[in-house]
Parts: C-alpha cells; structure tokens; sequence
C-alpha cells in the first residue's frame, strides 16, 4: 500500500460529502475504512451524478486556484477508491535503439526502442515510433498504448504520418501481463503499492512520455494518447493523471473508462460484472469491489476523471452497438464533466464522437481522432460537430451547477 501523505485521512473526509453538516457530523465521531478511506457503508448516498466542484472543507469551488486544489483532492479519490497508487518516476531513464526500418517507399523510418528505468535499469519497456525523414520542425504525437510496430499497424502509420504527425506506441505487458499474477513486471519492484493493472499500465503511458519529450523531433507540448477498451481505460487514466498529455482520447473504455458506475442500463458491464475476482478484479484498487450494491455511495463517477482532463483536449470516441462499453453512461458522464470545460472556458475541449457498429477501433474512430487533433495541434479545419451526443432526449440528473 503506498503511505498516505501526512494527515491525509482527516483530509479525505470533507470530498466525499454532500455538504459541511455530514463534514461535522463524520468530523465528531470519526469512523475509518481501510487505510483511511471510509467504506460504503460510512459514505452518504448521493443522488445523481456527484459535483466535481465540492471541495473537502465542504465548500465549492469559486476560482480557477480553488479548482487546481480540487483536482488534487480529485486524484487522491480515485486513486483511493478505484485504481490503486502509482510510484513517482524511477528516473534513470535510458533508451537503447534496438532496431530501425526504412518504410513507406523511404519517407519514415520505424525505430524499435528499449527503454530502461531505476538504479540498476531493472524497469525495462519496449517501443516504437514511426519518424518522417524529412521533418523541417517539431510535430505532434499521436500515442496509441498498444505495439505499433506490426505490420497491421502499417497503413495507419502511413496516415498519420501523411497528416502531419508521429505514430509512437509500446508494449505495455511489459509490466504487466494482464493477469492477477503480481509477481512479474513491476509488481516485485513495488510491493508495497496497491495500484492495479490499469494503474500499471497508465504508469507505463506516463514513462513513454518521458521518453517523448526529450526528442528533438516531438513538440511535447502537442502529445495525444489513445487506445481501446482496457487500453482506452488506460488513456483516461494517464491522461487524467499527466498534464503533458494534451490530447487524450480513450476510444471503446466503458466501465473504469468512460462509462458510468452509476448509469447502468441492461446489457452493460456493470461494476458488479467487471470486478469479479475470476474477471478483472485485478485491473482496479482490490476494494472497489466493495461498491457493489452501494454504487449509489461511490464519491465519484467517471466525469470526475474526464474532469481532470481540463482544460486540456478531451475526445471520447464509441460505437452505438457497443452495449457492453455502456454508450449512454458515457454520454451522461461526458455531460456532467462539460461544466468543468466551460468554468475553464474550454468549452470545446470536451468532445464526443459516437459510430455505428460494435466493440472495435475503426476508420471511423480513428478519422475523428486526426480530425480533432489536426484542428487543435495543426490548425487544420474541423470536419465535425463533437458535440453531438446520441441520446439526447435522456435527462441528466445533476443535483449541482457549475460556479
């Protein structure tokens, strides 16, 4: 378990109320879950989706400093609750270029890289990134966590390329295979961290941007991260997390991802279904799963994790005929997170894009994420409306208002 700064159980109280009398009542007759955190039966229910902007003193957010400290208090929450603590950056970092192709009829070059952390370079992750030959100035990134380099990949590439940018990804089973085995990857490192595989994997996204921004070819202030169902709950994570992220598009993600905990409607993978121990338990903080019956008690929802994407770039990208991924939760969280844009006066920067079809990352997809960073990292032309939202009709309860 990582240790919890000084005093942070008394701080943790007030964020996850409804108002300042439940602060004083908890307050005078202290009652601690695990660690710190209260458990659900200790937490309030909370109609609707909860205020992003509520603070722990109790009081509400009323300028953009009063928000900067609630987007602190935002992660020690959902690292608390859901995805498990992350270590600070091992430094240490060394890349080695393991391997280097000419392709596309000579104008890029794919270089395989194995980039190596810690004191003894004992965190090791392979990557690959797709570079132009000829580049007269620095271009933004589009980072997909996933293995770039097979030959699948290729036309993507291309085309990524052909617009203006580079393609760079890394194999993130490297530090963790995507199983409850904890004792490979990373996890012998860190014993002592609660973090989940999701948190993991996140971490990871985290380390290749630190490899990113010390290239000459990359303008780190334009890198966009992507990826799909667990990998697209991975980019809301490490997009949420990392403020040199400045695109971040989880395409596909659902529960843990852009869905909902609390909007679930039939044929979704509920909180329930997800956290099973002979399913996904481990991809999450272990006791998440305590919400179970109780998600009307969880301190957040997943607008809270979006919420801390502003007033950076935020695009959610699904499929209509994805039930399973939870299309109207993603809806509805992506409402509630658009009035943390507009406080920041970024309205546009929260943006969602909904495809005919089923479970996968398509052309479509993918059209909306070059589209959407062409305009905001190349000034290029919108092509669409990203605020068109599938369900419309469907209220959104929201028992608060922005300031």
């Amino acid at each position: 378990r990582h240790p919890m700064p000084k005093n942070q159980a008394a701080r943790k109280l007030g964020g996850v109320l409804l108002g300042a009398s439940l602060l004083l009542l908890i307050l005078a007759t202290p009652s601690f879950g695990k660690d710190g955190r209260l458990s659900p039966e200790e937490l309030p229910p909370i109609q609707g989706l909860p205020d992003p902007f509520l603070m722990e003193s109790g009081k509400r957010v009323q300028s953009v400093e009063d928000w900067n400290q609630r987007r602190e208090e935002i992660k020690d929450l959902l690292l608390d609750y859901e995805y498990g603590h992350m270590p600070p950056a091992p430094g240490d970092m060394r890349a080695e270029e393991t391997e280097s192709m000419d392709l596309f009829g000579g104008k890029a070059t794919l270089k395989r890289i194995l980039l190596s952390f810690g004191e003894n370079q004992e965190i090791q992750m392979n990557v690959g990134i797709y570079l132009p030959k000829e580049q007269s100035e620095p271009r933004p990134v589009i980072f997909l966590n996933d293995m770039v380099w097979y030959e699948h990949l290729r036309p993507l590439a291309e085309r990524i390329l052909d617009e203006g940018f580079i393609f760079a990804g890394f194999d993130r089973h490297d530090l963790d295979r995507d199983d409850k085995d904890r004792s490979d990857g990373v996890h012998p490192l860190y014993p002592d961290y609660d973090w989940g595989t999701l948190a993991v994997w996140a971490w990871g996204c985290m380390r290749v941007v630190d490899y990113l921004v010390t290239l000459d070819e990359v303008d780190s202030s334009k890198i966009a991260l992507t990826g799909h169902s667990r990998a697209g709950k991975v980019a809301l994570l490490a997009g949420g997390m990392d403020d040199r992220i400045a695109m971040v598009v989880p395409n596909g993600s659902g529960a843990g991802g852009a869905g909902s905990f609390k909007i679930e409607e039939k044929g979704v993978e509920t909180l329930e279904l997800i956290t099973q121990p002979e399913r996904f338990q481990y991809w999450f903080q272990k006791d998440l799963r305590d919400f179970v019956g109780h998600e009307d008690r969880l301190p957040f929802d997943q607008h809270f994790l979006k919420a801390l994407v502003a007033p950076r770039l935020l695009l959610s990208t699904d499929a209509l005929g994805d039930q399973w991924a939870n299309p109207l939760g993603t809806q509805q969280t992506h409402r509630a997170a658009q009035p943390v844009f507009d406080f920041l006066g970024v309205p546009d920067h929260n943006a969602i894009h909904f495809r005919e079809g089923g479970h996968d990352m398509l052309k479509p997809d993918w059209d909306a994420l070059l589209d959407f960073a062409g305009h905001h990292f190349l000034r290029k032309p919108l092509g669409e409306d990203y605020k068109e939202v599938p369900f419309p009709d469907v209220p959104l309860e929201l028992n608060w208002k922005r300031p």
